[in-house]
């Protein structure tokens, strides 16, 4: 007796084993599935989110790769003004004193993209925060987080951003972030209460609240998913706000610095005395005005198609292991 238990445990143990690594394996590619491959798929699907990565990422790899390949420009690097798409060496130009346009535009990326991701990361993360919370709880906290948005939204923010950079004179690309959207995150709290106002109320969340689920699992799984779409197409929003208010200040002199920028080389074109005169002299102002544009329109057209990421019928339709009812269940 003791002897055949000892055999069908011998037989039974690898496939017991077998069925737990296979159930392992399904579950990692599921997963894989679910939460990388098909936002890849559903990105690459509309065209309108297609060209916006790439763009995005054509910075991203100047703000990376390309900030170590091409070598920090000097004034005496090669001959004053020379026009663009005249040489390898100097494929955007020279400016007048001699440095490489290309080279300039290629070592004020990183700050730039720092400075961008810096302030929409804090922007959308306190209206994020504070809207939900003010919406889902409300009583005295939403009371109280209300006021404060109230404040933050009658402060004027030009105002506001020149005297910070005034007093605490930014020159890390991360302060400077968070100094232009500094009370950017106001506006956009308020419509995420609003939002969440609507949806505290949905029977999903009530059926939440009677199961007796946390509070940080409802507003997790329930709430967050359904605002995301949103509080993404506002991310790239702040961004953009953060490129245009950057490049404005550094222009005009109110931001100090110690980096390349955008904004530097349009105000060293603009005070050159040839920089107007003829095409030839343009690139020097064309070339971060191109970089702007690029990088805002990048943008835009990523936000435009970003929506379809969290909308399950659509993800479902692009999954490979998992149905629409399921992909309903993950949300």
């Amino acid at each position: 007796m003791a002897e055949r238990t000892s055999t069908f445990q011998t037989d039974t143990e690898p496939d017991r084993d077998d069925r737990i690594t296979r159930s392992r394996r399904e579950l990692y590619r599921e997963r894989l599935d679910l939460f990388v491959l098909t936002p890849l798929r559903v990105i690459w699907s509309d065209w309108r989110t297609r060209v916006g990565s790439l763009i995005i990422l054509a910075w991203v790899f100047l703000g990376t790769v390309g900030y170590w390949l091409v070598s920090e420009p000097f004034p005496g690097d090669g001959p004053r003004m020379d026009p663009a798409f005249q040489s390898l060496e100097f494929p955007l130009g020279t400016t007048i004193r001699g440095e490489s346009v290309f080279a300039l535009v290629v070592q004020a990326t990183p700050a730039m993209l720092i400075m961008i991701t810096a302030g929409a990361v804090f922007s959308v993360a306190i209206a994020t925060l504070v809207g939900t919370v003010s919406g889902y709880k409300g009583g005295r906290v939403d009371r109280a987080l209300t006021v404060v948005t109230d404040i933050a939204m009658t402060i004027p923010g030009l105002p506001l951003i020149i005297l910070l950079a005034a007093l605490i004179e930014p020159t890390h690309p991360v302060t400077v972030g968070i100094v232009l959207t500094i009370n950017a995150w106001a506006g956009l709290a308020r419509a995420i209460r609003s939002q969440v106002l609507t949806l505290r109320d949905h029977s999903y969340v009530e059926a939440s609240r009677i199961m007796g689920v946390p509070t940080r699992r409802i507003v997790v799984d329930d709430i967050l998913p359904n605002i995301m779409p949103y509080v993404l197409v506002n991310f790239v929003q702040s961004a953009r706000g953060v490129i245009f208010g950057s490049v404005a200040l550094y222009y005009l002199g109110v931001l100090p610095f110690s980096n390349e920028n955008w904004g530097v080389m349009l105000n060293d074109a603009y005070d050159s005395f040839g920089v107007f005169t003829s095409w030839e002299t343009a690139h020097w102002i064309l070339a971060p005005m191109f970089a702007v544009v690029t990088l805002s329109f990048g943008l835009i057209l990523f936000a435009q198609g970003t929506e379809r990421l969290f909308n399950p019928r659509i993800r479902a339709r692009h999954a490979e292991t998992i149905d629409e009812d399921s992909m309903e269940s993950h949300r």
